[in-house]
């Protein structure tokens, strides 16, 4: 099992969180869980309970100073290893630009961008891995290839369409010079359409997103996590089984799904393709080692 996403809010004490995962963890076969949560901060703050301080908006903490900066990233990360929890979706990377915030359902109106330049983003969300890291806490880089420019949300939106990010684009690189930080964050992918880049797929689903841009031209070898693809309205026509198939045959790694019950038909569906398609098994089995391989890194995987 890879992991667990505690979805939704909770108001529980660290010190009772923390309780529930070690049962978790002890109770997994083979290696430790990943064992997730949004904490960005601001409206996107899922553990508010006893041992959890109120997190500053991403925009808040992007105008901080940063010393600053740096001292509520670590208090975020202290937060999240007493409870626990090993994986963050955080930061955003998305570069909303000046102006645009209340037409960006996702990010922007909800000031959960840490600026409205490649270098401001790169900066402040650079301090949030690191501040993270530091207390073994593994980043997540979201939402590539960017959700800066596009006007709906794809939790609740069908075809949201970029029609302007190209390979070249600030967003892009911002993903890329971050996702070489040697905290070896995740890197989490939209599932919104860019037309520039591949105008039949979903983000997650291209080969041309993941495969040849972020892990060719960025040269990004480690986890890429799908963001939601159970009840995300963006996915919604595609069979949920065909969602997990499509993901890895686009070069990603973990399937993220908020329903649960998805997960047989999505193993039953890969496990399908790969039978039947050797090329598709040998991606499959890529993407187990770069899995392993991460836990390892983390210290998942005992010695």
């Amino acid at each position: 099992m890879g992991g667990i996403f505690l979805a939704g809010r909770s108001s529980a004490a660290a010190t009772d969180l923390a309780t529930s995962v070690a049962g978790w963890q002890s109770a997994a076969p083979g290696p430790g869980l990943w064992v997730a949560v949004d904490q960005e901060g601001g409206n996107v703050q899922s553990l508010r309970g006893p041992g959890f301080e109120p997190l500053p908006s991403a925009l808040e903490q992007g105008a901080l100073p940063p010393g600053e900066l740096a001292e509520v990233a670590d208090r975020l990360g202290a937060g999240l290893q007493g409870a626990g929890i090993n994986l963050d979706l955080a930061p955003v990377v998305d570069v909303v630009p000046a102006g645009t915030e209340s037409a960006n359902p996702p990010i922007g109106a909800s000031d959960r961008q840490y600026g409205s330049t490649a270098d401001a983003v790169v900066a402040a969300a650079g301090t949030v891995v690191d501040g993270l890291a530091a207390h073994g806490v593994t980043a997540t880089l979201k939402h590539f290839p960017g959700l800066g420019r596009v006007q709906a949300n794809t939790d609740t939106s069908a075809d949201v369409v970029d029609s302007t990010t190209t390979a070249g684009d600030e967003q892009v690189a911002a993903f890329g010079t971050l996702a070489e930080s040697p905290a070896d964050p995740f890197v989490m992918t939209s599932s919104a359409i860019y037309t520039q880049l591949d105008p039949t797929a979903q983000a997650a689903f291209s080969p041309a997103v993941v495969t040849d841009l972020l892990r060719g031209t960025l040269g990004f070898d480690g986890v890429v996590i799908s963001d939601d693809v159970g009840n995300a309205a963006a996915v919604g026509d595609v069979p949920p089984g065909e969602r997990a198939v499509r993901f890895l045959a686009a070069g990603g790694t973990l399937v993220l799904t908020v329903d649960a019950t998805l997960v047989p038909e999505m193993v039953d569906a890969v496990l399908a393709r790969s039978a039947a398609d050797p090329a598709f098994a040998a991606t499959v089995d890529d993407a187990v080692r770069t899995a392993l391989l991460a836990k390892i890194r983390a210290g998942l995987v005992p010695g």
